[in-house]
């Protein structure tokens, strides 16, 4: 008898061709991927196991499952594929628990390319999510079954609490679970909760990341006198293969940036032990990669001050990964630029333990976020530490110099950039869009840098709740930098599509991967040029900003200290 059904959201559950970045595909709004096109980029969804449940699915719905089976037994919890979906949910099913991303299509992502496509029409993201949980309420329905959803996502019906009950959710749940999770799901069953654990209500917070509580009967979140996640020991391992391979070695981040949730969550990191059993749940699954998901890799069991790395904890890590049997190859989710600025010879190392070279490239996200070191200083002062922007360098020096180490020893960094931050002005934009370029036009031992950068809105939470993203109006500036940005990301995609498709299947799927993607590329910077031009941008300007001395940027140096 299966009494607990899990199953992910539907944008979470495909292998996106196994091409770097393509996970961000559902945040492309309708008008702007064709029906047609998203499906092929979006590729098949992870098979079936014979039993109907999925083979491989999200990180977070894995967390769960482990966490459920500590106490119930394997034929009471099913992680559903969900196209059978209809085998599990039955008259003794009790509860349905959904892990969603950005359901209501307020993510950063999403919300910056709405607010430049000026779409009407939403995100793939949204119609996903609308799909799977139109087709669970249609099986649910005459049933006892409660729907529950959690994930990051469930930010979004904070703003939009009247979502849930247009689409007949039960309850939404906020916060980190494993610890309570067993208790939620049973409780959740009878509507009655015990309040030493639960509130009923969720957190917000404010622009300064002051909590609030905020009751509301479809909520629930974890009582904060219980803490604001669980410990280490109360955390399971997977027992099922997830995603892309992927694999926790530590949450929270530490660094304290006034725009990023993160820095709210307790720091606690994995022991090896954990670390190793979560890999081999993957290899057994068919993963040859360690996926190491980190807000901050280079903070992973950092003792010293300013945020100095570990090195010694950190060597020891991807040694201990890499020596797992299957491991082929690993890197991390996220780490900050300025690290491998001030430590070259750590990246080296690392570098030489995960076999980075030019037919492994290493990539890792690493929030940048601004070329304005008024904005650095004013709303991220410690993600510069060790370095000290004045002393060490401008911020842009310091970027340049971590881009520098880490594409010496084949990494290639994913930026993000912030547009609209509090207080912004438009030499800060600029700011930005010469940093992009230094980056673009800089080269390392003859080859030009490798990275990607994606811009994204800070939108006023006014023109969120009322869902006016697309009246949202770019200043010249800004769209200075959004279009410097794509500029960039052509070029990326001409040089590296080809090479980036190898793993997309047979040939012609291949050669079609590589394909949509330089054209899309293509048509993306000129789509965002023709925008700019419209919007004041003057694009000669825009081009060759910051840059008009130097086309090659072959070295830079900071400051001594």
């Amino acid at each position: 008898m299966v009494r607990f059904v899990l199953v992910a959201d539907s944008s979470l559950n495909a292998s996106y061709r196994h091409f770097p970045l393509l996970d961000f595909l559902p945040s492309a709004p309708l008008e702007g991927v064709p029906k047609p096109i998203y499906k092929f980029l979006k590729g098949k969804p992870y098979d079936p196991l014979p039993d109907g449940s999925i083979s491989v699915t999200s990180y977070a719905i894995r967390k769960i499952e482990a966490a459920l089976l500590q106490k119930f037994p394997r034929n009471e919890v099913v992680v559903a594929h969900e196209k059978y979906l209809e085998k599990f949910i039955t008259d003794d099913t009790e509860v349905i628990g959904v892990s969603t991303m950005d359901p209501l299509g307020t993510g950063p992502v999403t919300m910056s390319y709405i607010a430049l496509l000026k779409s009407k029409k939403g995100a793939w993201v949204t119609q996903e999510w609308l799909r799977l949980i139109r087709k669970i309420n249609r099986l649910r329905s005459g049933k006892k079954a409660k729907l529950i959803v959690g994930g990051p996502g469930v930010w979004d019906f904070t703003l939009f609490p009247e979502e849930l009950e247009k689409e007949n959710i039960d309850y939404a749940f906020q916060g980190e679970a494993e610890d309570i999770v067993a208790d939620l799901f049973e409780q959740v069953q009878t509507g009655s909760f015990d309040h030493d654990k639960f509130f009923e209500g969720y957190i917000s917070t404010d622009e300064h990341f002051h909590r609030k509580l905020v009751s509301h009967p479809r909520f629930l979140t974890r009582n904060p006198k219980i803490g604001l996640g669980p410990t280490l020991d109360k955390i399971p391992t997977i027992v099922n293969p997830a995603h892309g391979g992927m694999v926790e070695i530590m949450r929270g981040c530490g660094i304290g940036c006034d725009f990023c949730e993160v820095t709210l969550r307790p720091l606690r990191y994995y022991t090896n032990e954990m670390i190793i059993k979560e890999i081999e749940t993957n290899i057994r699954g068919g993963f040859d990669n360690a996926w190491l998901h980190t807000d901050e890799i280079f903070s992973f069991r950092h003792t010293k001050a300013n945020f100095e790395p570990n090195e010694e904890a950190l060597i020891d890590l991807f040694t201990t990964v890499m020596s797992i049997k299957g491991v082929r190859r690993t890197n991390p989710t996220h780490g900050r630029i300025s690290p491998p600025a001030a430590y070259p010879e750590l990246i080296e190392k690392i570098s030489k333990i995960i076999k980075a070279g030019p037919q492994n490239w290493i990539g890792i996200q690493v929030g940048v976020e601004t070329g304005s070191d008024s904005l650095a200083l004013k709303h991220m002062p410690r993600k510069t530490l060790p370095l000290h922007i004045g002393p060490d360098g401008s911020w842009k020096e310091i970027v340049w110099q971590g881009t520098y180490n880490l594409n010496k020893y084949y990494w290639r960094p994913a930026f993000t950039l912030q547009v609209g931050q509090a207080d912004e002005t438009d030499e800060d934009n600029w700011e930005s869009v010469e940093l992009i370029n230094k980056l673009s036009n800089s080269y390392i031992d003859g080859r030009p840098f490798e990275f990607t950068i994606t811009p994204l809105h800070n939108v006023p939470m006014g023109l969120i709740k009322n869902r006016e993203f697309s009246k949202i109006e770019l200043t010249p500036s800004q769209l200075a930098v959004y279009y410097a940005s794509y500029r960039h990301l052509y070029k990326m995609a001409i040089r590296n599509a080809k090479i980036e498709s190898k793993r997309s299947g047979s040939k012609i799927a291949k050669l079609g991967t590589s394909s949509i993607i330089s054209f899309g590329a293509w048509a993306m910077m000129k789509f965002v040029e023709n925008i700019a031009r419209k919007g004041g941008v003057d694009i000669e300007k825009a081009s060759n900003y910051g840059i008009e001395n130097s086309k090659r940027i072959e070295s830079l140096q900071m400051v001594e200290k």
